[in-house]
């Protein structure tokens, strides 16, 4: 059974604005077609999702022979609160085993799917749900964001591949970005530019047309109420757009005025991306959105200074300055900044 302070501490995140999102189908067909390979004779598990309502259950499901799976797991936390997180109405959390179509009409039906009750509510965190997490290959799925800093640790504690949906944000918490700095985690192939819609439940959408702010906390699209978050696609399976070199036009030598040191750091400020000099072997601080280009072989990440506060094994380089530990440029912060160096200057 649950130990009922994991479950106020869910309920909890549950409650958050960004947990009760559902992802969309065609979010996840246009994310999941750059994987197919690493499906065949794998088993996927969705460890958070409600099977009744998760499009990630659809798509594993009706795509189950097409990608070669040899066993699709889903699991959902068993809220007791209906049309928050989950639209769970048994008494019970369930989790359902899909092993493919069995009387060949290409759809999976309700009795070729194993539906089995769950001792607990099903935590990720429990016990049970950490024994199906085991039995699989590649995790995918949209965590409650109000715990993904727990979520990733327990999957790289138990060394599985995964696929997963995470705030934007979540790149500058310093547990996450250890694991991009070290190159066991990075950016999907959807940009970080995408603005990704979510499905919500209708009374919650009701409450963000109230309450919320149109264009940042909800978007309406034909009528429908759509949750709008800053999120991305998170995973540590090897894609080809890590090992595309970044193509960089601009020269730092004769531009000098162009790239301001900082006042605290011994390393000079690129605005965009785009701008990374080709020439530049020093330290460079670049925005955030530089992870979507990122490619390993082409650059180093030292650091990333986002805070006042000076980590030193987040930021990665000498702190020159008195106090803050921002990136100051004359005094005045230059927002968050992953510092980089060019391998092959």
């Amino acid at each position: 059974m649950e130990k009922k302070s994991s479950n106020k501490t869910l309920n909890k995140a549950s409650m958050s604005k960004n947990d009760d999102f559902y992802t969309q189908l065609t979010d996840i067909e246009k994310e999941l077609k750059h994987y197919k390979k690493y499906f065949k004779n794998k088993i996927v598990f969705c460890n958070c999702d409600d099977p009744r309502v998760s499009n990630f259950f659809h798509y594993f499901s009706y795509n189950f022979e097409q990608l070669g799976l040899k066993k699709l797991i889903t699991t959902c936390y068993k809220n007791q609160q209906m049309n928050l997180f989950s639209e769970n109405k048994s008494e019970k959390a369930i989790y359902l085993e899909y092993t493919g179509d069995k009387n060949k009409n290409s759809v999976p039906d309700p009795k070729e799917i194993g539906t089995k009750h769950l001792e607990g509510d099903g935590d990720f965190r429990s016990k049970e749900c950490i024994e199906l997490l085991k039995q699989a290959d590649i995790v995918v799925t949209n965590p409650p964001f109000s715990l993904f800093r727990e979520y990733v640790e327990q999957l790289i504690k138990h060394n599985k591949n995964f696929l997963i949906i995470g705030n934007k944000n979540a790149i500058t918490y310093k547990e996450i970005f250890k694991l991009i700095k070290e190159n066991k985690l990075w950016v999907g192939v959807m940009p970080m530019g995408y603005d990704m819609l979510f499905n919500v439940p209708d009374e919650y959408a009701k409450r963000m047309v109230k309450n919320g702010k149109a264009g940042s906390q909800y978007k309406i699209v034909n009528r429908v109420v759509y949750g709008r978050s800053p999120s991305i696609w998170l995973t540590n399976l090897d894609i080809e757009k890590r090992h595309e070199d970044l193509i960089l036009y601009k020269t730092y030598t004769g531009r000098e005025n162009d790239y301001p040191k900082y006042d605290n750091y011994d390393a000079i400020n690129v605005d965009k991306t785009k701008d990374i000099p080709m020439d530049y072997k020093g330290a460079m601080g670049v925005p955030i959105s530089f992870l979507d280009k990122y490619n390993p072989e082409q650059f180093e990440i030292l650091g990333m200074a986002s805070s006042a506060g000076y980590n030193k094994e987040v930021v990665g380089i000498p702190f020159i300055g008195k106090k803050d530990a921002r990136p100051l440029i004359n005094g005045k912060n230059t927002y968050a900044r992953v510092f980089i160096k060019n391998k092959k200057v």
